[in-house]
């Protein structure tokens, strides 16, 4: 019934939605697909596969369209029972796609898209291979882009800097196999999203 161009814009009304709820989240959705598509495309995965997971990372924090604005719009570090809260993202957001068949794979995606490799992360604790390779994906471009951009309650980090946590969380929170590849086309992914580079 739809097809590919067809679905990316379904899925671009959906990600607007959240958008019109929380700013920080209108682009953020964005660049991190962008990077998503950058990474698979030189990961060598087939084109079925790229675009699972570049629209898996369009859609990885529409789970946050269940937050109570008082958290999602707080200007300033949330409390640790206000965190509680918005770590729930990654489950609404599986329930909201699991409504239709066709985003079932990627609602698992989504869910477990802040799992850690160590097994550290939520909200399943898994680890390793067990998470989903398009979670794997997106948890590192996740963390980039929330380096690179500004907070309420902080200034972006540097691109020096963000380049060094992600080399250092390789192994722990990261899959080692996907930081190999960031870090081998680090400009390249800094350009996919939009970000001014270093010189």
């Amino acid at each position: 019934m739809f097809g590919v161009v067809d679905f990316h814009e379904i899925i671009g009304c959906i990600t607007g939605a959240l958008e019109e709820r929380d700013y920080y989240t209108e682009g953020h959705s964005q660049r991190v697909s962008d990077m998503v598509l950058s990474l698979a495309k030189r990961m060598g995965f087939t084109k079925e596969e790229v675009m699972l997971f570049h629209f898996s990372a369009h859609l990885h924090d529409i789970g946050k369209i269940g937050i109570p604005d008082a958290i999602l719009r707080k200007n300033g570090r949330l409390t640790d029972a206000e965190f509680a809260v918005i770590k729930q993202h990654p489950e609404i957001g599986a329930r909201i796609l699991r409504k239709a068949p066709a985003f079932t794979e990627i609602a698992e995606i989504v869910l477990h898209h802040h799992e850690r490799f160590d097994g550290l992360g939520y909200p399943d604790g898994i680890s390793g291979l067990s998470i989903p390779l398009g979670s794997r994906l997106i948890a590192v471009c996740d963390s980039i882009d929330a380096m690179m951009t500004t907070r309420s309650y902080r200034k972006a980090f540097s691109e020096d800097y963000c380049y060094e946590e992600i080399k250092q969380c390789s192994g722990t929170r990261y899959d080692p196999d996907i930081v190999d590849v960031v870090l081998a086309n680090w400009k390249e992914l800094m350009k996919a999203a939009g970000y001014s580079l270093n010189t």
